[in-house]
């Protein structure tokens, strides 16, 4: 039997039953990183700690009215819609916020003060470099065979156009390898990709090296289609690169429906001429900060389990879903826990990343300066792909990890969600992921959303799960203007937050840690 705390028993004995059932959908990450046996004991190889897998099951099973009212305070109590009122008015009141801006760092200090006047512990902030660019003024329009003025987002860390622009013929191509085969028709033209969109992991890639491969060709500059599961003539804005070597060129996204008509105009045989404007610039790193806040456990308060999401955003739209959402459901579900009296016995900890966007830098750094530490992660989670409708949990670990974690998601059946699924990587946890505990890895399609871009199979440090969610609706407003606080669901958010709390509080309040490979 589990030796609850005083509170712990209060809550079991007042809890209220959960009323109708609901079944939703969210994405979020999560690792989890295993100690040595002596402190806070972790189940190990083929050693389950000297407990067979059936008390580890009781064990667990000894979470459910702690799940349950931990569920009937953020759907049905007096919590319910907060995740969502809080995130809308920091939306409604900062708006975007870009890595290197004002509004960023304006935001990260509102939540600094949130977290403290929420009653959370241990609320700091760490500071990190991060990059700096800005848009500015852009346009392009085709002027032949007619005049049409383009919807376009340059793409992060894009160089400027001249200040007369760029006015170029267009050559269209559907992939690299058309490219490739049309190398020498390239030269002194813009390229436009129209690739076809199959999954964002697949279709990314002509985002993030669509510049590098045109100017190797000897393009001027570089328009790629969105990537976007739907459009409604909307351009979506994401980080590209540059490689050492090839030469700098100017490259923005354009709407599926001008890429479209672009490729169609050329397939008849119509010339097809753009002058693109842009008035981007990159300027030196500026300092910013990781946001931190804590429950510090009872027993192992060296240990932590870590629930995060991304502050940063894209210049347009309000950021509201990526990753607004993300960082609130995690910042609810240590309110969640804290607001019940509850007190795990590993610490958990909060944090916001900063500058996700450009790479996952803030966490990159995060990761530099704790990984001395790296025995006492226990579980490392990430939110960052939506707060809609959760119908199951993601998990990368062992198949004893698994297990558990099958164990722990049954704790959500009064909210329908039970079902534990292969694959859970984050980028801002990845770090942790590769650095060696066991666990595997397969990244499916032939590229990751990773900051490497490619594809691998990674033995991972911590396992790693994440929740299933809509990724059709939310590759949608993904980086665009329409990811606003309209996309959000208080009621998806309640659940969103229910789950994050019961998974993370009950991996933090096991005795044993989760079994390495």
């Amino acid at each position: 039997m589990k030796n609850y705390t005083g509170k712990e028993k209060e809550i079991i004995t007042g809890r209220k039953q959960a009323g109708e059932k609901m079944k939703f959908l969210l994405y979020a990450f999560v690792g989890v990183h295993l100690l040595s046996l002596n402190s806070g004991k972790a189940i190990y190889r083929n050693d389950m700690s000297q407990r067979t897998f059936q008390e580890i099951k009781e064990e667990i099973a000894h979470y459910g009215d702690i799940a349950k009212a931990i569920i009937n305070l953020a759907v049905y109590g007096k919590a319910q819609n907060r995740s969502y009122e809080r995130l809308a008015l920091l939306v409604d009141t900062i708006g975007p916020r870009l890595s290197g801006s004002k509004s960023l760092e304006k935001a990260i200090q509102i939540m600094y003060q949130n977290l403290k006047h929420d009653g959370l512990e241990n609320v700091h902030l760490e500071p990190v470099k991060i990059p700096h660019w800005e848009r500015g003024e852009e346009s392009a329009v085709m002027l032949e065979p007619r005049m049409h003025k383009m919807a376009i987002l340059g793409l992060g860390s894009s160089i400027g156009t001249p200040p007369e622009g760029i006015t170029a013929e267009v050559l269209v191509v559907t992939s690299f390898d058309e490219l490739q085969r049309r190398a020498p028709e390239a030269r002194g033209k813009i390229v436009v990709y129209n690739q076809p969109y199959t999954n964002y992991s697949q279709t990314v890639q002509y985002r993030v090296q669509g510049a590098i491969e045109a100017a190797k060709v000897g393009a001027l500059a570089s328009l790629i289609r969105s990537v976007a599961s739907f459009s409604i003539y909307s351009p979506h804005t994401g980080i590209q690169e540059y490689q050492d070597g090839v030469p700098k060129i100017p490259t923005a996204c354009i709407t599926v429906e001008d890429a479209e008509m672009i490729s169609r105009m050329v397939s008849r045989g119509s010339r097809i001429v753009i002058q693109l404007k842009m008035g981007a610039k990159n300027y030196p790193d500026v300092d910013s900060f990781n946001t931190v806040a804590e429950i510090i456990g009872r027993k192992y308060p060296e240990q932590v389990v870590l629930v995060s999401g991304h502050l940063d955003s894209w210049d347009v739209g309000q950021g509201a879903m990526d990753d607004g959402g993300g960082a609130f459901i995690s910042w609810e579900a240590l309110s969640l826990i804290k607001d019940l009296g509850l007190r795990p016995k590993r610490t958990l900890r909060l944090v916001l990343w900063t500058a996700e966007e450009q790479g996952g830098i803030g966490a990159f750094q995060y990761y530099q300066l704790h990984k001395a530490n790296i025995s006492k992660y226990s579980l490392v989670m990430e939110s960052d792909s939506g707060t809609f409708l959760p119908s199951g949990l993601q998990f990368t670990g062992s198949e004893k990890a698994r297990a558990i974690m099958k164990e722990v998601v049954n704790l959500l059946q009064p909210i329908n969600i039970t079902q534990v699924f292969s694959g859970g990587e984050g980028t801002d946890i990845n770090f942790w992921i590769q650095a060696g505990v066991p666990g595997l890895i397969e990244v499916p399609g032939t590229t990751c959303a990773l900051p490497c871009h490619q594809t691998c199979l990674i033995l991972c440090s911590s396992p790693g799960a994440s929740l299933l969610d809509d990724l059709y609706k939310y590759f949608s407003f993904h980086h665009s203007r329409g990811d606003t606080i309209t996309v959000m669901d208080p009621k998806q958010m309640n659940v969103a937050a229910a789950l994050w709390a019961v998974v993370s509080y009950v991996v933090a309040d096991m005795e044993e840690m989760l079994p390495r490979s």
